[in-house]
């Protein structure tokens, strides 16, 4: 049962978690390299409720990441999109997929979608990302999101004491480079 938006792009397909997307989290969750910036690797039954969570957010807030789903094989590649838990510095869209999905552009498809889906349907005035200062990986997408390093924030408990940096664009600058995207 879909529970809110679906967005399509040219490999994914992006739409709200959903029971069958969990064993596929539940595995990143436990990828070292993918988890080390963003909470660490956890185990099946705190992973369970961090799904919960994601999914929740869909009714708490109206927006929450998605699933990624790769259009041809069906496969969960991670999850994507808007964020905001209680106490955060900012709005953010977040990104994280499955060790096996990582440099195959799959992490930048989603985000655009989800940048898009934010400014146009959520009608947000910017875009934030929330990115350890050694997560270059992340850093890297932001930059080719288009978006500049703002300098440190601090995140709510109970992850208070992660150094983050805040990359940032405004909408208008968003939108002018997805106008420049689509002359290519």
């Amino acid at each position: 049962m879909l529970n809110g938006p679906l967005l399509v792009t040219r490999r994914l397909i992006l739409r709200p978690p959903a029971a069958e997307d969990f064993d596929a989290f539940a595995v990143m969750c436990t990828e070292e390299d993918t988890m080390e910036h963003i909470g660490g690797v956890v185990p099946r039954g705190t992973a369970w409720r961090l799904w919960c969570t994601l999914a929740g957010a869909w009714h708490i807030r109206g927006f929450s990441v998605f699933s990624v789903i790769e259009r041809t094989t069906g496969a969960w590649v991670g999850r994507v999109g808007p964020w905001e838990p209680d106490g955060w510095p900012t709005k953010e869209i977040g990104y994280a997929v499955l060790r096996q999905y990582a440099g195959q552009g799959y992490a930048y498809e989603a985000a655009v979608a989800a940048c898009d889906f934010a400014v146009e349907f959520l009608k947000w005035d910017q875009l934030a990302h929330c990115i350890a200062p050694t997560n270059i990986r992340s850093q890297k997408l932001a930059e080719r999101l288009g978006c500049t390093n703002s300098g440190p924030s601090r995140l709510a408990p109970p992850f208070e004491d992660a150094a983050i940096d805040l990359w940032v664009q405004s909408a208008d600058a968003w939108r002018a480079r997805r106008k420049e995207m689509s002359h290519v």
